[in-house]
């Protein structure tokens, strides 16, 4: 009996310049994906008719493209997803027109498609060309208030589902002065611990610290609750790994987000990588000041990143 055709994964990554879609291409490339930006769409039948790639492949296609048209995309898209060898997925990246000017404003970025005008004139320009082809998505994300990290976190979800067999475990902390953070699954309040800020020796110093540590955990509350945060994350990570979720979001919030809350990450972080579980830690506050300082068991490469997602 023949074997049947070999199924090539593409997921065409696309939307409004400034949307995220370098860092959509990027992350995915970490996920194991082969990465081609700004292919000619005249090219793209040649690629997939030759033999099926080692591993999924990601192209990013945007209106620079040469011979970029709506129509041209809309026809390729039409024509692959009828094609039984191919397994396609239209990835969409999406951001509000006020969001998309600030960033052009604080990169002094010229528009594509605007090169003379102000930003804004290239945004309308492009939205009126994209929509359609962000109709036809199959995957759309609203970047208007991710950070990377966020936008990579959910491009896992949707990309690397229950990857290797392990789960994902980000710690975070942050201010509730800026609300609470988009994509979180658990959210726990330390503002009932003592406060280091009003201490002048503490004060400017963060959770990172041992003196801040030593001075929260000295707190007659601080650990039992640790303790029993500790317990119930420990007993819900098994369940929610063989319910097949790849990635849990837990974060801890104080009033500034800078002694408290990055304590407790601290603590749990350490924990459970102690624990055998795959853990990250990101301090959204201290992230926003410069502050954070790579240490610890998480993986911090991406509690460092800052800034916005841009391109």
């Amino acid at each position: 009996m023949p074997a049947g055709p070999v199924t090539k994964r593409l997921v065409l990554v696309t939307g409004p310049s400034g949307a995220g879609r370098t860092t959509a291409i990027r992350a995915l490339e970490d996920m194991g994906f082969e990465a081609i930006d700004n292919l000619p769409l005249s090219l793209l039948p040649r690629l997939i008719e030759g033999e099926g790639p080692d591993k999924p492949l990601v192209l990013g296609v945007d209106t620079r493209n040469r011979d970029f048209s709506t129509n041209a995309l809309i026809e390729v898209i039409d024509r692959l997803s009828t094609d039984a060898t191919v397994h396609l997925q239209v990835l969409y990246l999406d951001s509000s027109a006020e969001v998309l000017t600030r960033r052009f404003s604080e990169t002094r970025r010229r528009h594509p498609l605007a090169p003379a005008e102000t930003p804004d004139v290239g945004i309308a320009r492009e939205f009126d060309l994209l929509g359609p082809i962000r109709a036809r998505a199959d995957i759309l994300i609203d970047t208007s208030e991710l950070s990377p990290h966020d936008l990579r976190a959910d491009l896992s979800r949707w990309f690397a589902p229950g990857e290797g067999g392990h789960m994902s475990v980000s710690v975070q902390s942050f201010s509730y002065k800026r609300g609470l953070p988009r994509g979180l699954d658990m959210v726990l309040d330390c503002r009932f611990l003592r406060n280091p800020y009003w201490e002048a020796g503490l004060r400017g110093l963060t959770g990172q610290d041992a003196r801040v540590q030593a001075y929260v955990g000295a707190d007659p509350m601080f650990e039992g609750f640790a303790t029993r945060v500790g317990d119930l994350v420990t007993q819900l990570l098994p369940a929610y790994k063989a319910e097949g979720k790849a990635y849990l979001a837990i974060g801890f919030g104080c009033t500034g987000g800078q002694h408290r809350s990055v304590t407790m990450a601290e603590t749990l972080a350490q924990a459970l990588a102690e624990a055998g579980w795959q853990v990250s830690i990101r301090h959204r506050e201290l992230e926003r000041r410069g502050l954070v300082v790579p240490s610890g068991p998480g993986e911090h490469a991406e509690a460092g990143l800052k800034g916005d997602i841009g391109a």
